[in-house]
């Protein structure tokens, strides 16, 4: 028996990287992935690899900070396919700068996708699984919503919000056997940290205790263990997958 069997999964900013690999890796285990992204031509793209991989997926194209396209989404979802299982909030952004350099825009942006859009998608989700009285959230952070970083006080900020959410959000919805937790990924390689020097990287890897950077099926297979049956007792918690970078 697959762990999610028949369950519907909504994954947002799923089109590549890691949220990509959680949707397949809840496709494998039998969920049926929906992806939202912002570009249709990616997440068509990540829907035929889906397909090729024998998953079937659907998509839709949004910006998580558009509360009204966001609804109505979720209500076809709904529509379509009767219920909302799992909610993993992916979609993140950067926008790097010291503070003293940093413009409005930068923090704004950062604040409203990373934070904001969590807290939509989790609103809006979270008024189906209500009434199913069941359904499991896994908010994607960072570690660096735990320990800061120069350079990144927006994402910082964003990602330090959506682990005090997670940890409010449980609180409210556990009486309705709705689980929320955050996963806090450390060094992932993704397409993004493949353009960073190899000097920086070598850096980054020997601050590490495992002597290595994860990946991005190290993310998803957590996802997949926090959205199952497993973890029926596990709520309100930030689990970090970062090599024991900041134990």
């Amino acid at each position: 028996m697959k762990r999610l069997n028949e369950k519907i999964a909504l994954i947002t900013g799923s089109a590549r990287g890691i949220g990509f690999a959680i949707a397949k890796a809840f496709g494998s285990e039998g969920a049926t992935p929906i992806l939202i992204d912002i570009q249709q031509e990616m997440i068509d793209s990540a829907i035929d690899e889906l397909q090729t991989a024998g998953i079937k997926a659907y998509g839709y194209e949004a910006d998580v900070v558009n509360t009204e396209k966001i609804a109505a989404i979720m209500k076809e979802i709904v529509k379509e396919h009767h219920r909302i299982d799992i909610l993993v909030n992916n979609a993140g952004i950067t926008r790097d700068n010291l503070i003293l350099r940093m413009k409005e825009e930068e923090w704004a942006r950062v604040i409203d996708i990373n934070l904001k859009g969590t807290f939509i998608c989790t609103q809006k989700a979270s008024r189906y699984m209500l009434k199913q009285k069941e359904g499991s959230i896994i908010n994607i952070a960072s570690v660096i919503g735990i320990t800061g970083n120069a350079g990144q006080a927006n994402y910082a900020a964003s990602k330090g919000g959506v682990i005090a959410l997670t940890k409010s959000a449980a609180k409210e919805f556990a009486s309705r056997n709705i689980r929320v937790n955050a996963v806090a990924p450390g060094f992932i390689k993704t397409e993004m940290t493949a353009f960073l020097p190899e000097e920086v990287v070598t850096k980054y890897q020997e601050s590490i205790p495992l002597n290595r950077l994860g990946s991005v099926d190290d993310v998803a297979n957590l996802c997949v263990f926090l959205a199952s049956e497993e973890a029926c007792y596990i709520t309100g918690q930030t689990v970090n997958v970062d090599g024991g970078l900041i134990m």
